[in-house]
């Protein structure tokens, strides 16, 4: 349960342009799974995971079958070389545009 739900106007626009400004979607080399994409920098990537993507990821899921299950901050590596490819591309912007 989130500790704190934004109520005014300005706040929830606030959360949207962090969470979902310059999102790119890329899409698995592998299973095809959609998420949306933002680089900040070379080493700050966010991912925003839909349900949809969750269940078409081949490689959550693999793990999600091992006898310890799948650590949450775990990440799918067929996803992070498709978002490295698209990134070398020039798919994905990268850098901060107003601090988002």
């Amino acid at each position: 349960m989130p500790s704190f739900v934004p109520t005014s106007p300005e706040t929830v626009e606030d959360q949207q342009l962090y969470t979902r400004a310059r999102l790119v979607e890329v899409a698995c080399q592998d299973c095809l799974a959609v998420v949306g994409v933002k680089k900040n920098s070379e080493h700050h990537t966010s991912i925003q995971w839909s349900e949809t993507a969750l269940k078409a990821c081949a490689e959550f899921a693999r793990m999600d079958h091992e006898p310890s299950g799948r650590a949450v901050h775990t990440p799918c590596k067929r996803l992070i070389a498709s978002i490295d490819k698209a990134a070398r591309e020039g798919q994905i912007p990268i850098g901060a545009e107003d601090g988002y």
